[in-house]
């Protein structure tokens, strides 16, 4: 009798953590009557590709109100290192037992289940360690979805060094393609202009604009799309901010940092 082929474990990790400078407590703020973490975990949940979703917030104090969130909503929550988010993880995907783990942030409560599956797909029919839709970047920035094995998290976790590598959980597998097999999910079009992620005010804004005008957390990008062609003024609303300015302050602070050896 053949032994039975176990599916890889899929697992969706979102960070989420109170602290942030530019809008502190965001991913508890209220969009349409919910938080943003629920919108978050429950848009990622729709992706059929997953086995799950799990939060991972960190240790310190300020973030027990995720930490209650997620015991109130029933979401599994892992609570790691504050500020090495790699860490976290790493620590996270072994308390899952998972074998592929899909990197989503919890600021970006417009996240596309159906893009989720695709770049899983993506990930799962190739001979990839890393797959995402951002490098380079042709979604609007909020929908990102990085997909990548335990394998190689546990080895960027063991050998990244730089504060903008243990802060930020994928750069050291971008940067060195000598170890790792990359690939990337692009859309048809260009639309990596287009701000869906919640950093400052305006994108609250814009966010709680779409969500009213849309009235269902089951809409998708074409629905967002269709949207703003009717109503162009809302992409004024967070027009300018640049996009990943956390990782780019980060990579600014290697400059001031030497890793140890």
């Amino acid at each position: 009798m053949l032994a039975m082929i176990r599916k890889p474990s899929v697992v969706g990790i979102v960070q989420a953590r109170m602290g942030s400078t530019r809008l502190p407590g965001k991913v508890l703020i209220e969009i349409a009557g919910r938080p943003m973490l629920w919108h978050v975990v429950n848009r990622v949940g729709q992706a059929k590709m997953l086995n799950t979703v799990v939060v991972a917030s960190s240790d310190d104090s300020s973030d027990d109100a995720v930490v209650a969130f997620c015991r109130q909503e029933r979401i599994p929550c892992f609570r790691g290192n504050e500020d090495d988010v790699l860490d976290r993880y790493y620590q996270a995907a072994k308390w899952m037992n998972a074998d592929v783990i899909v990197r989503i942030t919890a600021d970006c409560p417009l996240i596309d289940p159906d893009i989720v599956d695709e770049v899983v797909r993506v990930y799962m029919n190739g001979n990839n360690d890393y797959v995402s839709n951002a490098n380079p970047p042709t979604y609007p920035d909020g929908l990102d979805t990085e997909v990548f094995s335990f394998q190689a998290l546990e080895l960027a976790c063991r050998e990244a060094k730089w504060l903008s590598e243990r802060e930020h959980v994928t750069p050291y597998i971008r940067k060195h393609p000598e170890l790792f097999r990359t690939g990337n999910v692009a859309y048809s079009e260009d639309l990596s202009h287009m701000r869906w992620t919640v950093d400052e005010p305006q994108d609250l804004e814009f966010v709680r604009a779409v969500y009213s005008s849309l009235g269902s957390a089951s809409f998708r990008l074409a629905d967002v799309l269709n949207l703003l062609r009717k109503h162009s003024e809302l992409m004024e609303m967070n027009a300018g901010i640049g996009r990943n300015e956390g990782f780019q302050k980060s990579v600014r602070m290697d400059g001031l940092i030497v890793p140890e050896q």
